[in-house]
């Protein structure tokens, strides 16, 4: 029963409603003044009308219970639970001193205005529980007093001439005076405490979807961060990737060109072409590259001119899986061969993986293959691509047969590169030397779909990596 109470209550919530601020507090003062006004006009009426000439208390004793109840307006939301005991207490009093002066529909709409706003604006719960206990305590022994311990019986049984009314109707005239004041202010009291909980309850509800959006906002804020965070990943992986691997060929060539310039000038001058072709496609990689953060669109992106990749552009869509051919053949050098295999677990298959997944097993065996020119000593090297529909999978595998360079040790960007373009499709990374012979293997798995891992699709590729030796 009480952890029910308590619950009801708020009690359990770890919240305080807010102080209230200058600009409230005046309100409450200028509200205040208005309902001394209010309340001295129809206290004035009142007497005039001959309703407050029964003995008791003078005049100025009726305006100092009118004036103190009313000053605790200006105070009901600075301490509310002090506030809402004062109030209880002095309609009690004023019930037994001065029960005409009580009684007036001003002064009972300003004691409730009291209670309810003590629930609505308690900040400690618990201690409002004893508030609402004590008054509640202290009506039940004013009822008590006034029917059983006084003459109040005796004095409602004179003052409504009982005996006249015996049989006027179903309950008799005594009791139904007793039951009709019990029934008037439990609904009295209840009522302004069940709506100064619900107040509460709403500034509550209003507290926690103020919090929430201020949680969504700082959310927003951080993801949109993340955005911008990992756009520039994005960029740096395409720039390095796109540098490095081009760099890196006319590097190789240009070495190659210059070893059997003198003794084969037709190998030279193929050399030199491959350059030139390197050097065409960078350049036109970068310029695409640049137009998509200049126009804010994915390469390949139709604008509402029909245009490719924005208006005013003519790019190149992104490589796919179909442009590898013409990868590996820029790959190979004259002491170097490269070879392409691609495997597709049914015809077809290569060409309906999803673009975004193409383009990184592209970029994967792209910055293999450079990681090979720039870091080994191979003559050989392998790149492997694997298309499987029904483990929702593909696998690039990348393998040579050379021993590290000296003096060619890496940032591991590249390596990094991988893992990031990987990962954000839900797929991973394997490299290191390989176990049966001389060189390296890199292996990579990523769904075909980009839409995340497959369980059963990396137990059969590792079941597939065992047979193969490299």
């Amino acid at each position: 029963m009480m952890t029910t109470l308590e619950r009801w209550f708020g009690v359990e919530e770890h919240w305080e409603r807010p102080r209230p601020g200058p600009r409230e507090l005046r309100r409450d003062v200028r509200w205040a003044l208005l309902a001394l006004l209010v309340i001295a006009v129809s206290h004035e009426l009142a007497r005039s009308m001959g309703m407050l000439s029964d003995p008791g208390p003078g005049v100025g004793w009726q305006y100092l219970g009118i004036v103190t109840v009313a000053a605790l307006v200006a105070v009901r939301r600075r301490h509310p639970e002090a506030t809402a005991l004062v109030a209880g207490v002095h309609m009690m009093v004023l019930s037994v001193v001065m029960p005409m002066t009580m009684a007036q529909l001003p002064m009972q709409m300003l004691y409730f205005l009291l209670i309810f706003s003590g629930m609505a604006w308690a900040r400690n719960r618990r201690v409002l529980m004893g508030v609402i206990a004590a008054i509640l305590v202290l009506l039940v022994l004013l009822f008590s007093w006034s029917f059983a311990l006084s003459s109040g019986i005796q004095e409602i049984y004179e003052s409504l001439g009982a005996e006249d009314l015996e049989g006027a109707g179903l309950v008799p005239a005594v009791p139904a005076v007793i039951l009709f004041t019990v029934v008037s202010n439990a609904l009295f009291f209840g009522f302004a405490i069940v709506l100064g909980q619900v107040a509460w309850n709403g500034a509550l509800r209003q507290s926690q979807v103020l919090a929430q959006s201020e949680t969504i906002h700082a959310q927003t804020a951080q993801l949109t961060d993340q955005a911008v965070v990992a756009e520039r990943l994005r960029i740096a992986r395409e720039l390095h990737d796109v540098v490095a691997h081009h760099v890196s060929v006319m590097g190789v060539q240009a070495a190659a060109a210059r070893r059997v310039l003198d003794r084969d000038p037709e190998a030279a001058r193929t050399a030199v072409t491959a350059i030139e072709q390197s050097s065409r496609d960078a350049v036109g990689q970068m310029r695409d590259l640049l137009g998509t953060l200049r126009t804010g669109s994915e390469p390949g992106d139709d604008d509402a001119s029909g245009n490719r990749g924005g208006a005013g552009t003519d790019r190149a869509p992104q490589p796919t899986l179909a442009a590898l051919p013409a990868l590996v053949e820029q790959a190979t050098t004259p002491t170097c061969a490269v070879s392409l295999d691609v495997v597709e677990s049914s015809p077809g298959a290569a060409r309906r993986v999803a673009p975004p997944v193409q383009l990184t097993a592209y970029r994967i065996v792209q910055e293999g293959l450079a990681n090979v020119r720039r870091h080994s000593t191979a003559r050989q090297a392998r790149a492997t691509v694997r298309v499987d529909e029904a483990a929702e999978q593909l696998e690039v595998e990348i393998v040579d047969d050379g021993s590290p360079r000296v003096g060619t040790s890496g940032t591991g960007l590249g390596l990094m590169g991988m893992r990031e373009r990987a990962q954000h499709l839900g797929g991973g990374v394997e490299a290191g030397p390989r176990q049966a012979g001389a060189g390296w293997r890199v292996r990579v798995w990523l769904p075909i779909d980009g839409r995340g891992p497959r369980r059963t699709g990396r137990s059969q590729a590792d079941a597939r990596s065992t047979a193969v030796s490299g």
